[in-house]
């Protein structure tokens, strides 16, 4: 089939890829535009982009799927649309430019997680499964009919960022088996069944870390908001990046009850209280500093009696 495929982040190159790399033929691919990165601010196209021109594909990028970008949809005259993690909403008449519509690779069990953090939100929750879904593209918020929803088993201990490489892999492949059964006539789509929750994008105030609630509580924000927006406390007036945790020892250790926030080395670890049992903090990054190991940062420290995030 001639396909049309739309995506932006990285989350969308393992699909780019894979379609690439089929019997069927991509006529273009639908990307945002470049954007400043790095401390530098250097315009650099999106991982899709780049790995569009590697591919040499043709590119076009866009911002939104206005009248413009809508009529060199149409000229395509694509078979499918294949839409990975875009950026922005497809209207009618560009859902109609492909023959047989778009299909979306979404990174939940739908309709559960509808919105734009669906692996985030489900780590944040502290779910232990989630699904890679293809659906047929509409114009409500993800909200088509399926056609396939392969499980996916959330690593207790991975942050969302890895979850996500990993379910891009995964769902790369499950694209491929619809988009080959749309070729083939074999497709069956069916409605989404059951109470649909959303799944809006994280912000900044998501990666504040309160430790009044449990460990387990803690754990599950922390892994969902790294990379973005990143989980953060204070100590005092210093903002610390918090960037890997573990509860892993932390309640079987010969410690104290420590205080929510307090902190305490113990076998070599950087342990900081929440409201039942310690969560181990295994790398941090002050502010203006590197990464480290969040046990060296505290012996950096001195005594950590009085010491607390917050």
């Amino acid at each position: 089939m001639r396909l049309v495929v739309a995506g932006s982040p990285a989350a969308a190159v393992p699909t780019l890829r894979r379609l690439a790399a089929s019997d069927h033929e991509i006529a273009a691919v639908l990307t945002r535009p470049p954007t400043p990165q790095g401390r530098k601010r250097v315009l650099t196209p999106t991982p899709v982009a780049q790995v569009a021109a590697e591919l040499g594909l043709p590119v076009i990028e866009a911002t939104r799927v206005d009248d413009d970008v809508t009529a060199r949809l149409t000229d395509l005259r694509a078979d499918l649309g294949v839409i990975v993690a875009y950026g922005a909403l497809l209207r009618r008449p560009a859902l109609d430019a492909p023959r047989l519509g778009w299909v979306n690779l979404h990174f939940s069990d739908l309709p559960a997680y509808r919105g734009a953090a669906p692996v985030q939100r489900a780590v944040m929750a502290g779910d232990t499964r989630t699904a890679a879904t293809v659906f047929q593209l509409v114009e409500a918020l993800d909200a088509g009919p399926v056609y396939a929803s392969d499980p996916f088993d959330i690593d207790p201990e991975a942050t969302a960022g890895e979850v996500l490489a990993a379910m891009a892999d995964r769902g790369a492949e499950t694209v491929l088996r619809v988009v080959d059964a749309l070729a083939a006539g074999t497709a069956v789509a069916r409605e989404q069944v059951g109470e649909p929750t959303l799944a809006p994008k994280t912000t900044i105030a998501d990666g504040r870390i309160d430790f009044t609630a449990p460990a387990a509580v803690v754990h599950a924000r922390l892994r969902g908001v790294t990379p973005e927006p990143g989980a953060f406390a204070h100590l005092g007036e210093t903002r610390v990046k918090l960037l890997r945790s573990t509860r892993e020892g932390g309640a079987t250790s010969a410690v104290p009850r420590l205080a929510p926030g307090a902190l305490g080395l113990v076998d070599g670890r950087l342990l900081v209280g929440t409201a039942d049992e310690p969560l181990a903090l295994l790398q941090v990054q002050p502010a203006g500093k590197q990464a480290m190991d969040g046990a060296a940062w505290a012996r950096g420290l001195g005594a950590l009696d009085g010491k607390v995030l917050s």
